[in-house]
């Protein structure tokens, strides 16, 4: 098994904060936001890959940073239920719109990465808070 540094762990937290606002944060509309999966959901192919592909890259984050398997088990159905509810028509649009399984995704890996290493430092939330897609690289430790 692999060792995972702490500095690896919060890149990956990062990582992941960014996937949870592409895919389910882009535009806000008061209370209501959208991302670029519901955005993309009505467009057939292109909403299904897009959500499989992000919903993949959070996996392999959940796997490459050691989470535990009740994580990863929580982390594919969030994501296979989005993805496989994206091949019907039109209730599948609406529960790309409503159902946010990226953001459950990566919250349900930032609190496994926060519970093992601690949370990431002070400035990486209020880098989010400024500019929450183009957050700029992590600092070094």
């Amino acid at each position: 098994m692999r060792v995972v540094t702490t500095e690896e762990a919060h890149r990956t937290w990062i990582v992941a904060e960014r996937i949870k606002r592409v895919s389910d944060r882009l535009v806000g509309l008061g209370s209501f936001s959208i991302g670029l999966d519901g955005l993309l959901a009505p467009v057939p192919v292109l909403g299904t890959a897009y959500s499989l592909i992000a919903g993949l890259w959070l996996l392999s984050l959940g796997v490459r940073t050691g989470a535990t398997p009740w994580t990863l088990a929580r982390m594919t159905f969030y994501v296979g239920f989005r993805t496989l509810s994206s091949l019907v028509p039109m209730e599948g649009w609406l529960v790309d719109v409503l159902f946010r399984g990226h953001m459950l995704a990566a919250n349900a890996l930032q609190t496994d990465i926060e519970r093992r290493f601690g949370a990431p430092p002070n400035w990486t939330a209020r880098q989010f808070a400024a500019h929450p897609v183009n957050a700029g690289a992590a600092p070094a430790y």
